[in-house]
């Protein structure tokens, strides 16, 4: 699989102030480029000062150091010479700059080395020329250019000169052998991590502007609610309050009541005294119990519609040597990043300027312009740094209700919601139910496969981030191959979190295997590799969804022999094994735990081995990124759950939502399987897999197979096995 360069993706080049060079990589034509100069991704002024623009979100995934440690690697400077800065969102020049689908790095690593190779290649021009040698002799590092004549130059006094040249075609450039980098594929600390820990304001929340006021926005945990009736006045008397209103509800902002003050404390103190009257909202039927009951209902009259089907599963089953029948369950999920959702706005005129965590800009833009009708243009949106993401900030609720509230109240404002508002207002992980049945022949091998899959959605279509594909694994790997589903009613908005779709189905489709190969009687990870099969692509490599046997063995076989995997272990010890493909990248894990009599889980250590192509850009990160992974992932399955109510999220603060405390945390340690594939991406892949492994590692300690998230361990208690 191959990403190329758009064919109307070229590099451009011009001068900056003072006689420096930028250069760009335009993804639409030159001639529209509004203002170019101010949005360079690679600037060199005279004084020999070298600043990389970082274009995408940065969300904790380490993309603002990765992306342009690409950059400087085929610009030939040393890291300690570059400076980093945070691009404007500004999709003219900078194409789409999201941080979803670990993509970043897929889709930019061979453009944006493209554009620091060709801003080297310009200063070699305009040495070449200043010095009337060819530029073939001139050899380039640490931000200098020599000749063996004993010339040589720094990067930035040949700037202006380089500027004055055409940009070369950028698919035309000589990248350098990977054999020969220097900077990546090397450990590099985060950009910002002295900031960080230094307290430096770089955050949404950190924003502050002149003048600036303090915004709470009060909504209805019920989808569909809206303000029928309320008194403001016991809440503008309370102290450091400047304003209150109520805003209507519109298809890009839910109904709700702003408190404007001169903190954001004093506008929360004040929300306590709010007694609003409220509509019912579409939402208010939702309840956890009152959907279990209906998802029996389905599962009892089978698939509402049939989404693949190949074979004749029907008689695969009624022929197999044994039939192996199970039900999986998983809960809603919220993804509570450690920084509430924020946005800071002003609004003046038709002109407005939005200070955003945001994983995703331009579809904020948008809603913005739609609701406060204005031009797309006059909108300029400051990317800060997000504290996590997870998907959460694809969406950009908090962006609108920041610009609306600006408008309304005159007045630049920071909103910010508290916990309570980010649990009962996220755009959930909707949750889902699987009825599975497979057949065995004699040999244990695997002749059909059913699944009833049961989620949730409106209107005969699934939520967003409840579909299921007719390529999701293990597709193509059985010949009776049958996936159905039935859709449950659902109001509440629901959303991307961090390996979505993947997340769930990695822990039903793992489980369900590992069933299966118990049931035949053999070794769980000698029955994967054997299901697998030889290496081979199971359809179209050039399709997103499609995976490699080949490489889903190489890292179960590395996993595998990480762990020590068939050592004997105390009693009531389990290895459990498991892996998943998605989002282009291959990851298996192995964890090993030991349940307590009091049915308590102790995850001793995970094992984890990923395939995400020939080149791991930053070790740091990318060990930062998997680690993250499965510690998120173990919290999820260990304990959190959403729930309703009442139309209404039950949860309300992390005494009800836990994530993984420290001392719960196990070593993990991880190794990356090098293949001769594009690079891609590895903020999501290492995170399904977890789950699966740890039920399967239970199952090894104890005999008692786990098929809900999150585990009961009530059942895992000594008397019970």
């Amino acid at each position: 699989m191959t990403v190329a360069l758009d064919r109307r993706a070229f590099l451009f080049a011009g001068a900056v102030a003072g006689g420096g060079l930028w250069v760009g990589l335009d993804r639409a034509a030159a001639d529209t480029l509004p203002n170019r100069s101010m949005n360079p991704w690679v600037t060199i002024t005279p004084d020999n000062r070298i600043i990389i623009t970082s274009s995408n979100p940065e969300i904790g995934q380490g993309i603002k150091t990765s992306i342009p440690m690409l950059v400087a690697e085929e610009l030939d400077v040393d890291w300690a010479q570059v400076e980093i800065v945070q691009a404007l969102a500004d999709a003219k020049v900078f194409g789409r700059q999201v941080a979803g689908g670990s993509m970043a790095t897929t889709l930019q690593y061979e453009a944006l080395r493209r554009v620091g190779a060709g801003a080297r290649a310009m200063l070699v021009a305009a040495a070449a020329a200043a010095w009337g040698v060819p530029a073939a002799e001139i050899t380039t590092g640490s931000a200098m250019l020599r000749h063996a004549s004993g010339k040589s130059a720094s990067y930035g006094s040949m700037a202006a000169a380089a500027a004055l040249l055409p940009a070369p075609d950028a698919a035309k450039l000589v990248l350098k052998d990977p054999r020969n980098f220097k900077l990546v594929g090397t450990p590099v600390s985060g950009v910002d991590n002295r900031a960080i820990v230094t307290g430096k304001p770089l955050f949404g929340i950190d924003a502050t502007l002149p003048g600036m006021k303090f915004a709470v926005y009060h909504k209805r945990g019920i989808a569909g609610a809206e303000v029928r009736s309320v008194d403001l006045a016991p809440v503008k008397a309370r102290k450091g309050v400047s304003d209150a209103f109520v805003l209507t509800g519109n298809p890009d902002l839910a109904g709700g009541i702003a408190i404007i003050a001169d903190s954001t404390w004093a506008a929360l103190n004040a929300r306590d005294a709010l007694q609003p009257v409220w509509s019912e909202g579409a939402g208010a039927f939702q309840s956890t119990a009152g959907w279990a009951d209906l998802a029996a209902k389905r599962k009892a009259t089978g698939p509402e519609r049939t989404i693949v089907s190949e074979g004749d599963v029907a008689a695969a089953l009624g022929s197999a040597a044994k039939v192996v029948k199970a039900d999986y369950a998983y809960p809603f999920l919220a993804h509570v990043p450690m920084e509430p959702m924020n946005c800071t706005a002003r609004v003046t005129g038709d002109t407005v300027e939005i200070w955003a965590p945001t994983q995703n800009p331009e579809p904020g833009r948008k809603a913005v312009a739609k609701v406060l009708g204005v031009p797309e243009a006059n909108i300029t949106i400051h990317m800060m740094r997000c504290g996590g993401g997870f998907g959460r900030r694809l969406v950009n609720d908090f962006m609108v209700e920041a610009a609306v509230i600006a408008r309304t109240a005159k007045v630049p404002v920071k909103l910010t919601w508290n916990r309570e508002d980010d649990i009962a207002h996220d755009w959930l992980r909707p949750g889902g139910w699987h009825s599975y049945a497979a057949g065995l022949d004699a040999a244990g091998k695997i002749i059909a496969w059913d699944n009833h899959f049961i989620s949730y959605g409106k209107d005969g279509k699934f939520a967003r981030a409840a579909e299921i594909g007719e390529s999701d694994f293990p597709a193509k790997l059985v010949d009776n191959f049958r996936v159905g589903a039935s859709i449950l009613p659902l109001e509440s908005n629901t959303g991307y979190l961090r390996a979505p779709a993947n997340n769930a189905f990695g822990f039903v489709t793992q489980g369900f295997i590992d069933e299966l190969a118990h049931a035949a009687s053999q070794d769980p990870l000698a029955f994967r590799r054997s299901f697998l099969g030889e290496a081979r692509w199971l359809g179209d490599p050039a399709k997103r969804g499609t995976y490699h046997t080949g490489r889903m063995r190489g890292v179960l076989d590395k996993a595998a022999a990480m762990a020590g995997w068939g050592r004997k272990l105390p009693k009531r010890s389990g290895l459990g094994i498991a892996f998943h493909f998605s989002h282009l990248g291959y990851f298996a894990n192995v964890i090993e735990a030991r349940v307590a009599g009091d049915g308590s889980v102790n995850v001793v250590k995970v094992w984890v081995a990923g395939d995400v192509g020939r080149q791991i850009v930053n070790p740091s990160g990318a060990l930062a990124q998997v680690q993250g992974s499965v510690l998120d992932a173990l919290g999820a399955a260990m304990g959190q759950a959403i729930t309703f109510a009442d139309g209404a999220v039950e949860q309300r603060n992390f005494g009800d939502y836990p994530l993984l405390r420290m001392d719960a945390a196990p070593p993990v340690e991880v190794a990356f399987v090098t293949t001769d594939y594009p690079v891609t991406g590895m903020g999501e892949p290492a995170y399904p897999a977890v789950a699966p492994a740890l039920a399967n590692a239970i199952f090894a300690a104890t005999g008692v197979r786990l098929r809900a998230l999150p585990f009961d361990t009530a059942v895992l208690k000594a008397q019970a096995v």
